[in-house]
């Protein structure tokens, strides 16, 4: 999730800076209550009464507002005629995460939609809002429709604790996985990061007989600014440039077997149990 690079702040970072505000408090200052944020409650009004202009002016023009689904880019057009095509009917909207500075804010929601001709269908949307003058304008989206992965309703559990040790742990691991002929998956990320979240459902869910059977897991911290654990990072070869989740795979020795270089998991919200199943068996251990 949220690709290191484009969290600077500029503008030509501003789809991904909005998205990931306040990295350093979100758990302190994550809401799930909509009305806390009055512009996203009338952005969803604007969709579900289908107004076009309405639902034009919440994007930014300056700079240009920047959509991203299954890590494509798009312009907000197609954001916009996506919602007005849909002639929403009724949407169920769960917060999963509201985040809202005196400048910029971020929305992460998962929608249950009832489309005007009748069709089901859910979404997890991820917004990215700055305030321009006196209006609220989004600058960012990040959205998933229909997912295949169980998404999160809520990001309050502790994968990543503060006060963990990860060397400790990773010495902890091997030695399980020497015993039971195991490799040690070691999965880079943090609290803060949606997707990190929906992994951690995956290897809970469908996939725990397969993680349970190969790997001992190990969730490696990399804080609010991804410069925790930055020895391990280097350790094990993983490119933060693209993004996190990030995952690489040792012996019971340590010694590195895979790392991936290309950001596979940043987008886990938007993967399917198949792939992800497809990585964990091409690295399980060897048959002995």
């Amino acid at each position: 999730m949220n690709r290191t690079s484009k969290y600077a702040l500029t503008y030509a970072s501003v789809t991904v800076l909005a998205l990931v505000a306040a990295r350093t408090a979100w758990a302190q200052n994550a809401s799930a209550d909509a009305s806390s944020f009055p512009p996203f409650q009338q952005w969803t009004g604007a969709v579900l009464t289908a107004d076009a202009v309405s639902l034009k002016g919440f994007y930014s023009t300056d700079p240009p507002a920047q959509v991203s689904i299954k890590t494509q880019q798009f312009p907000a057009s197609a954001e916009i005629n996506f919602w007005l095509d849909q002639k929403v009917r009724s949407m169920k909207v769960e917060i999963v995460r509201l985040v809202v500075r005196p400048d910029r804010a971020s929305v992460i929601f998962r929608g249950d939609i009832v489309a005007g001709d009748g069709r089901t269908m859910n979404v997890t949307d991820a917004q990215g809002w700055r305030k321009q003058g006196d209006d609220w304008r989004i600058v960012g989206v990040e959205r998933t429709d229909n997912p295949a992965l169980k998404q999160p309703s809520d990001m309050k559990k502790n994968i990543y604790p503060d006060d963990a040790d990860a060397h400790a742990e990773i010495k902890e691991a091997e030695e399980k996985a020497a015993r039971d002929h195991k490799r040690v998956l070691l999965v880079f990320g943090a609290n803060w990061c949606f997707d990190c979240h929906v992994l951690d459902l995956a290897f809970h869910g469908p996939l725990a007989p397969l993680v349970d059977a190969n790997y001992e897991v190990v969730h490696i911290d990399l804080g609010p600014d991804e410069k925790k654990n930055a020895d391990l990072v280097k350790q094990f070869e993983i490119p933060l440039d693209k993004g996190i989740p990030a995952l690489a795979v040792a012996e019971f020795n340590g010694k590195l077997v895979v790392s991936q270089k290309n950001g596979e998991f940043e987008d886990a919200r938007g993967m399917t149990p198949e792939a992800l199943a497809e990585f964990l068996n091409k690295w399980k251990p060897q048959a002995r």
